[in-house]
């Protein structure tokens, strides 16, 4: 097709021997009026990719702003002696304005960054957090076609870290990947941390990174950082990527791992070999991807089921890894009458309101649950880790179901273990219980009456501490109190780290609401950009991030993340101006209390100034209102509530 002419704005032209950067039909140009005229160059110095615009008119040529080099700006001539010349476009001054004849864009050529965005998308990753930058553009373009043809979901974050712990709690909430997406050097080394949560909360997450470009690489170019290295700790695999790698398959391999991993899977893109042409077919999942459904050996259940059936006041464990065989989970209980105990990261999991619901155990929890463990004589755990901050009682007989084998006994000895899915674990000990049944009753007692009892001694300490008021802000009690009266009840809960996790845990009546957290990472930060995360993920559910001053602060432009890509995040900020968990502490190992406070803004302002809706409270009595007002709201909404930081 033949060029064509374009008009060229009259507030992008410069003045008199001035030179200027001009975006064109989509092509960035050096435009330059001289008194012989007006001239448009190709933007771009053809020694280091200098922006020409940038630069400067001096005695009549063009000097590049990166290097010095001189060209005649209305031809792009070199001085004498150099033969290498930006290409320059025929302007025209006419009566209506000034026109650039362009010729018409080359039709898009598929690369390497499409055969890998194609087999990312073929294998289910679907969305991805990250930010655009210089070294890895080539890539971003064809996310950006794939999402123009409508089957990718692009969130631009605003610090890596943010995209990392929004994948993260992606993967936690679906079981399935997303990808976070960062330049070379400190775009990919501020993933890190996210990604170590998703590592230890085995939660699938694909990293991409922009590399430099492989000519420099390990001479110590700027940003040259060997990302192979930095992340061989965090990811299960780390592969870069070079121009006769099949690309595709390492594209599928990386979801594999991440997949079967339940981890982080890391590639590394070279500038350069984004943007190689490539007729290369994405691969296909196929064949590729299984379930991983084993039921544990008939002798072991067999074994488990006669010490269930013994037990006379058997309590249910259940951790994160019990997600899916939540039926299995009551139906045991019930069949039981034994009460369902939840770490913190399975909150939720059965509801408070179930009549076998005892809430939390561990430092987050209730005396509910802790009585209910103290009374039992057999723990049946599914799904948990023993982390010493639940602090499962194995000094008593644990039936153990894990699919995991390396989470079996890992810290102490347990009676017995079921080894395989959880569902499929509870299934087969249901079985074997039925026909047991039929020879002689379960001896387990009923103890449906002992959590009522627990819930009701529970429910009437902490009306008290709601009503607790001592002037200088509002309980923990009485924020949580209100939060789970107005809690929608298909509502995804974030929480982020410090004092209002430990109170959320505690006092926050779940109605079967999943509770996403850094669970073993313990990462302060992860709140916000989690609720990013978990709205992604389904769209139709409210999302409710809950964090302190402390943590919100980390990531507190991620608020403009959810403004500009209308988010509609719920958020309770429980403002007490400090590091609060970390002053109490201080004091706890007889240490003054130092550099633990804070300087915070008015966070309901901010957050108006964000875009979003900001709502203040700092009374009590105000709780009840202030949540009718950030659930009905559209968009975005804060309610920041000033908290007495003595009284969680």
């Amino acid at each position: 097709m033949a060029p064509r002419w374009h008009r060229i704005d009259d507030t992008d032209l410069p003045n008199d021997g001035r030179v200027r950067s001009v975006v064109v039909d989509g092509r960035s140009l050096a435009v330059s009026r001289c008194p012989t005229g007006v001239g448009a160059l190709e933007n771009r110095c053809p020694h280091q990719g200098g922006p020409l615009g940038e630069g400067s008119i001096e005695k009549g040529l063009l000097r590049c702003p990166w290097h010095g080099y001189d060209y005649d700006p209305l031809t792009g001539k070199p001085p004498e002696g150099f033969s290498d010349a930006p290409t320059s476009y025929p302007v025209e001054e006419r009566d209506d304005g000034t026109w650039v004849q362009l010729p018409d864009h080359e039709p898009h050529r598929r690369t390497v960054s499409d055969v890998l965005v194609e087999t990312l998308v073929a294998f289910g990753v679907r969305h991805v957090f990250g930010m655009v930058g210089h070294s890895n553009l080539g890539f971003a373009d064809a996310m950006r076609r794939a999402e123009e043809r409508g089957e990718l979901t692009y969130i631009g974050i605003r610090h890596e870290g943010a995209a990392s712990f929004a994948a993260s709690a992606y993967g936690k909430l679906t079981g399935r990947p997303a990808a976070c997406f960062a330049i070379a050097g400190p775009g990919s080394t501020n993933l890190l941390t996210g990604l170590y949560d998703a590592r230890l909360d085995r939660s699938p997450v694909v990293a991409i990174s922009g590399q430099v470009p492989s000519s420099v690489l390990g001479r110590g170019a700027f940003q040259d950082v060997d990302l192979s290295a930095v992340f061989a700790d965090v990811a299960l695999s780390s592969t870069t990527l070079h121009a006769g790698s099949n690309h595709a398959e390492l594209a599928a391999v990386a979801v594999k791992h991440a997949v079967d991993g339940r981890g982080v899977a890391h590639l590394v893109l070279p500038d350069e070999v984004q943007v190689l042409p490539s007729d290369a077919p994405a691969a296909e999942p196929a064949g590729r991807l299984v379930p991983r459904l084993a039921a544990p050996p008939g002798a072991a259940v067999d074994a488990a089921a006669a010490r269930v059936a013994a037990a006379r006041r058997p309590v249910v464990v259940v951790g994160h890894g019990a997600r899916a065989a939540q039926r299995e989970v009551v139906e045991l209980a019930e069949r039981l009458g034994a009460p369902v105990l939840t770490t913190f990261r399975a909150k939720g999991l059965v509801p408070d309101t179930h009549p076998l619901g005892a809430g939390v155990l561990g430092r987050s929890g209730t005396p509910v649950a802790s009585w209910l463990m103290n009374e039992a004589d057999l723990l049946v755990v599914v799904g948990a880790s023993f982390s010493n901050h639940t602090g499962i009682a194995t000094y008593k007989d644990v039936v153990q179901v894990d699919a995991d084998p390396a989470a079996i006994g890992r810290f102490d000895p347990v009676s017995h273990h079921l080894l395989g899915d959880a569902s499929l674990g509870l299934r087969a000990l249901l079985d074997r219980l039925d026909g047991l049944d039929a020879a002689r009753p379960l001896a387990a007692e009923d103890q449906r009456d002992d959590v009522a009892a627990r819930w009701e001694i529970w429910r009437a300490e902490k009306s008290r501490r709601a009503r607790d008021d001592r002037g200088h802000g509002v309980s923990a009690a009485a924020v949580f109190d209100a939060l789970s009266r107005h809690l929608p009840a298909d509502a995804v809960v974030t929480v982020d780290v410090g004092n209002h996790a430990y109170s959320l845990g505690r006092y926050l009546e779940s109605h079967g609401q999943p509770v996403l957290m850094s669970g073993y990472l313990g990462s302060i930060g992860f709140g916000y950009p989690a609720a990013l995360g978990a709205w992604v993920a389904d769209p139709s559910r409210p999302v409710v991030a809950v964090t302190g001053d402390g943590g919100f602060g980390q990531y507190a432009l991620e608020l403009t993340t959810a403004v500009k890509y209308g988010i509609p995040v719920k958020h309770v900020l429980l403002d007490n101006h400090a590091l609060g968990k970390i002053g109490k502490e201080q004091v706890a190992e007889r240490f003054p209390v130092w550099h633990t406070s804070l300087h915070n803004p008015d966070w309901a302002e901010y957050a108006r100034l964000c875009g979003a809706v900001g709502i203040r409270v700092d009374r009590s009595a105000d709780l009840d209102a202030a949540m009718r007002e950030l659930f009905a709201a559209q968009g975005p909404a804060m309610l920041a509530v000033e908290q007495d930081i003595e009284l969680l």
